[in-house]
């Protein structure tokens, strides 16, 4: 990887260091705590390596940034229901785009012809992301849905259990409908190799069941 690359995960990261809220998750059977979009950027690259090893810069750019300082811009920002809520998340990729933009820029990035901002910038933004995945032949960007599985498998990896928790059984099963349709097949062959404790594995088979029955 180059030195721009390198300085610019290393601002990626020194910006999501701040973050004020942790995220508990195992690494290698031993639990640590961290800062949540500094831990959730770095699952997100990893993730992102191991379902495209041929992933390039822009692609583990945007899998860093995905949720830069989301913090700073929190839920309650924007009214609540889900007008609201669609409200927030357009207007929070906005600033997720516009921030990583000048990061990248200040690296080095976009000079010369190089699109590496715009494309990490529409990575950041989803744009391409449509109902049931990506796929070539339906002109969508694979990039996407390789950014979309990553992120939906470290929602699994880092939130399930404090979120069915909070939730309880059947709502969680209502999460795991609407987000098993948004991964491609490798994301999905993923979700369902991860270590899940026997309760967490049992609501993913009940939402893989519910969504068999309405297929």
């Amino acid at each position: 990887m180059s030195t721009r690359f390198e300085d610019a995960i290393a601002a990626i990261d020194a910006a999501n260091a701040d973050d004020p809220f942790t995220v508990t998750y195992a690494v290698d059977g031993v639990e640590v705590t961290r800062p949540k979009e500094l831990a959730h950027s770095e699952l997100m690259c990893e993730w992102v390596k191991t379902l495209d090893p041929d992933a390039d810069d822009a692609q583990l750019l945007a899998a860093r940034a995905h949720h830069l300082r989301r913090w700073a811009y929190p839920r309650t920002e924007q009214p609540e229901g889900r007008a609201g809520y669609l409200k927030w998340r357009t207007e929070a990729r906005k600033r997720h785009a516009t921030l990583v933009g000048e990061i990248l820029s200040g690296v080095g990035y976009g000079v010369d012809g190089d699109d590496t901002i715009e494309r990490v910038q529409a990575l950041v933004s989803k744009q391409g992301l449509g109902k049931g995945g990506l796929a070539d032949v339906d002109g969508r960007s694979p990039a996407v849905q390789v950014h979309e599985d990553s992120l939906c498998l470290v929602f699994l990896q880092t939130q399930f259990v404090p979120v069915a928790t909070q939730l309880g059984d059947e709502k969680m099963i209502d999460v795991l409908v609407r987000t098993v349709p948004k991964m491609g097949p490798r994301g999905q062959a993923a979700a369902l190799a991860l270590d899940l404790d026997p309760h967490c594995a049992s609501l993913v088979a009940a939402a893989l069941e519910r969504l068999g029955a309405e297929s």
